[in-house]
């Protein structure tokens, strides 16, 4: 009897039993990789709250409502900015705000851009409502970074008539060296934008404008935000304080932007002890806000897998 007709079907079937477990995994990678940054945003949550972010829960708090009311709309701002871009462009569902908050803590608390890649992980997992994130997600990262800078040079434009006297020749010198990074670092996507972008010309200026849009009231926001916690300096004065912070964290040429922000407040409003503790207590709060999110986001995720 000749068996070689038997035994070629189970060789065969014996092979594609051995891939199945490849390609099952090649399918769950973005689910495997969401998962794991998920946990190590728990991870470094804990860890940042337990170590100095308790510290600036245990300042006075500020007993005007208005601030807490400001804070949570200032906190709020990123993922909602992010989330009317990705529905233009994606018609994500209101259920996509978790994945675009996740995506804002983890860039917070992990590494810079970890953030994008659980975003474009949440992506590939619905590829019917998205047939290639790769790009859009790239296209945003960029076109927010462009914009951070250009809203920048725009604050140094309208500030330096007014500080220039302020600085001494070595910080002048600083300040200049760091506004030709922030310009260099722009000019080659401007330059190359056909091969760079994916996205067409009038949507890339649209994510432009909606970028320049989030800073510009986030900047108005925190500004609002330490003037009903320190109602004895103007609103003015704070405005100028967000701008500065703007442009602190912005300038690549400075090691410590924390420490020109603190000694660049304290010397235009003095109070050092009160400035110092206002700048932890917003520190903490925006800690307590991941938590308290990632803490929900955990629970709902476990009541919706036990229901299916």
């Amino acid at each position: 009897m000749n068996t070689s007709v038997v035994e070629a079907p189970r060789a065969g079937a014996t092979d594609l039993a051995g891939l199945e477990p490849v390609e099952k995994i090649r399918r769950r990678w973005p689910m495997i990789l969401g998962a794991g940054l998920t946990l190590l945003m728990i991870v470094g949550l804990g860890r940042e709250l337990f170590g100095s972010g308790l510290a600036g829960l245990t300042r006075a708090l500020p007993t005007n409502p208005l601030f807490y009311i400001v804070f949570a709309v200032y906190y709020l701002g990123p993922p909602t900015f992010d989330y009317i871009i990705f529905r233009r462009l994606w018609n994500i569902p209101l259920a996509g705000m978790a994945a675009l908050h996740k995506k804002r803590i983890s860039n917070e608390v992990l590494i810079g851009y970890s953030g994008e890649a659980y975003f474009y992980a949440w992506a590939r997992q619905r590829t019917r409502m998205v047939a290639a994130p790769f790009g859009a997600v790239k296209d945003v990262l960029i076109l927010s970074a462009i914009a951070g800078n250009a809203v920048t040079l725009a604050v140094v434009a309208m500030a330096l008539p007014f500080g220039i006297n302020l600085l001494k020749p070595a910080e002048f010198n600083t300040l200049m060296g760091s506004i030709a990074v922030i310009f260099a670092m722009s000019l080659p996507f401007m330059i190359f934008s056909k091969r760079v972008f994916s996205l067409p010309r009038g949507q890339l200026w649209w994510v432009f404008g909606i970028h320049c849009a989030r800073i510009v009231c986030g900047s108005m926001l925190i500004a609002f935000a330490w003037h009903f916690a320190m109602p004895q300096v103007s609103v003015g004065v704070w405005l100028l304080m967000a701008a500065a912070r703007l442009l602190a964290w912005r300038l690549p040429l400075v090691p410590n932007k924390e420490l020109l922000f603190a000694n660049f407040a304290i010397m235009i409003i003095g109070q050092g002890q009160a400035l110092s503790e206002l700048m932890a207590l917003i520190a903490g709060l925006t800690l307590l806000g991941h938590v308290a999110l990632i803490m929900g986001f955990s629970i709902h995720a476990l009541i919706t897998r036990n229901k299916q």
